[in-house]
């Protein structure tokens, strides 16, 4: 799994600074040049095998240190009759220290050779590691290609998975931390990369990817190949894979931006009215937050209704946003405060992704706030019966100190509660407190800088605190902290009035909702 405003001074001087992208050594030879005659060469660096960790407090064995990522190129061609996946991932990285050892994320695939740098290299696996031994040791600051050829059975079921099988193909949702499931990976949102897909299929199914299609081959056998390639960086949880029996709907957004609609071709005509509400929402997002920060957007209704497929209503895969197919036969009070939870996620999740998993409030508290300001202002009643921001901000405030206890500060969550109502609507309580102090205008200002400032990059909250203070003229950082990390529930500005209901003994979770999945604690609902 967010109003025009007038901007002030430093907004704009924040507003013009380009995205914080983490910049990479240029590449080195392999071979050291000779030393100046008279001048004693310096000694090499030792190689050791990089850490296996990028130290996520939330899921702390997740990704891998030594190298950053600059580009996938994943090439994968579905046979219906097995349903199997055979596959191609070329990693391009740049070494970050001497290795004689890299390892990437890998669970479930099996595993047929790798290559470094275009040489065979040893390789095995170990828990949800691919542990590789290039066949000489790569010094810090090298640009190299690691190509890892596998087959995948979307069918299989590990510990945890990214597939979604369909009858007639599949598609993958890799959030939080199963991406490494469908191509090894470097699977963390602070290593964004390239990516181009190529899918090659029957010739009576369609693939689609993440980012445009660039490129469409007639292959003999009746096969035929979509290369896709995203104009963007993508965290891998971000990326979207998908075969099946479906048809392209294109239509124009605003500014001219393309849309594109992936849809079962059996359903296309039922699922229309749903789909014919994005150019409004991505217009009323464009007013409050800018221009829409990807090169398409649309909606992909996969090709299954089965409550096991996965645990969620709708997933914000970059590009495109993944539904099951019957939500979105609802009529548009129903559905429409959550496709806009889902649309905030370009720029609040996806343009600018969490530092670390324990950011993930970044994403679903703007993407909750934006969601209930567009429901609320069109008169539609929330699940509670409430009609206005305020009054359910007032239910949420009271609910505050339960919820600390129950899913820890919102700042400060584990994986058993990463997406406990605590990151959402505890998110919302946060951004509507910032508002009550600073005022709107300067809240508006906050949220615009803060996405200019980091787009195409990652953000932690540490980082919005910076952003906040620095564009609103005052130190919140105190502020902000105790809401974020507070055991208890800090007074609202411009509400004196407004109570936190006491602890009780007995507490029920905030998630425990029947029949609720994981990602599903959305208020947008």
């Amino acid at each position: 799994m967010r109003y025009r405003t007038r901007v002030t001074a430093p907004a704009i001087a924040l507003l013009g600074t380009a995205a914080a992208l983490t910049t990479v050594p240029a590449a080195h030879a392999a071979v050291t040049a000779p030393a100046a005659p008279g001048r004693r060469r310096a000694p090499a660096a030792k190689s050791a095998p990089g850490p296996e960790t990028l130290s996520d407090p939330v899921y702390p064995n997740l990704g891998n240190d030594g190298y950053r990522v600059r580009a996938y190129r994943l090439d994968l061609a579905y046979d219906a009759t097995t349903a199997l996946v055979d596959a191609t991932a070329a990693v391009e990285i740049t070494t970050t220290q001497c290795l004689s050892r890299l390892s990437l994320d890998a669970l479930g695939l099996d595993i047929r050779s790798v290559h470094v740098g275009g040489r065979p290299a040893a390789f095995e696996t170990a828990d949800e590691k691919l542990r590789i031994t290039p066949a000489r040791p790569l010094p810090e600051g090298c640009r190299t290609t690691v190509r890892v050829a596998y087959t995948a059975d979307p069918r299989r079921t590990p510990a945890h998975t990214a597939w979604v099988p369909t009858p007639d193909g599949f598609a993958v949702c890799p959030q939080p931390n199963s991406a490494h499931t469908v191509f090894p990976c470097n699977d963390h949102p602070s290593d964004k990369a390239g990516l181009t897909v190529r899918l090659t299929v029957p010739e009576n199914l369609r693939g689609v990817a993440t980012g445009r299609l660039v490129r469409t081959e007639r292959l003999s056998g009746g096969r035929t190949a979509y290369t896709y390639r995203s104009g963007s960086p993508v965290a891998t949880e971000l990326v979207q894979i998908t075969v099946g029996d479906y048809v392209v709907k294109e239509r124009q957004g605003p500014h001219g931006l393309p849309l594109r609609d992936i849809v079962p071709a059996a359903r296309a005509e039922a699922l229309e009215p749903a789909l014919a509400l994005t150019p409004n929402l991505v217009e009323w997002i464009e007013a409050r937050l800018g221009a829409y920060p990807f090169e398409t957007y649309g909606l992909l209704p996969c090709n299954s209704d089965d409550p096991k497929a996965f645990d969620f209503t709708g997933l914000e895969t970059q590009t495109l946003t993944l539904y099951k197919p019957n939500y979105l036969l609802q009529e548009e009070k129903k559905i429409g405060s959550h496709m806009m939870h889902e649309l905030v996620h370009s720029y609040f999740g996806n343009s600018v992704s969490p530092a670390t998993w324990a950011d993930l409030w970044l994403n679903e508290g703007h993407a909750d706030f934006y969601g209930l300001l567009y429901r609320y202002e069109r008169g539609w009643a929330d699940s509670l019966g409430l009609t206005t921001f305020e009054a359910r901000m007032k239910d949420t405030y009271a609910r505050g100190d339960q919820w600390r206890r129950t899913s820890g500060p919102v700042a400060a969550p584990n994986a058993a509660n990463l997406f406990d109502s605590q990151r959402y609507l505890g998110g919302v309580l946060v951004l509507y407190a910032l508002r009550q102090l600073i005022g709107e205008d300067a809240f508006h200002a906050v949220e615009r800088a803060f996405l200019a400032r980091h787009r195409d990059g990652h953000a932690s909250t540490e980082d919005y605190i910076a952003v906040a203070s620095h564009v609103s003229g005052q130190d919140v950082s105190g502020f902000l902290r105790e809401w974020l990390y507070g055991t208890t529930t800090p007074r609202m500005p411009g509400h004196p009035d407004w109570t936190v209901t006491p602890v009780a003994q007995q507490l029920v979770r905030p998630d425990a909702r029947t029949g609720a999945g994981r990602h599903d604690n959305s208020a947008t609902l």
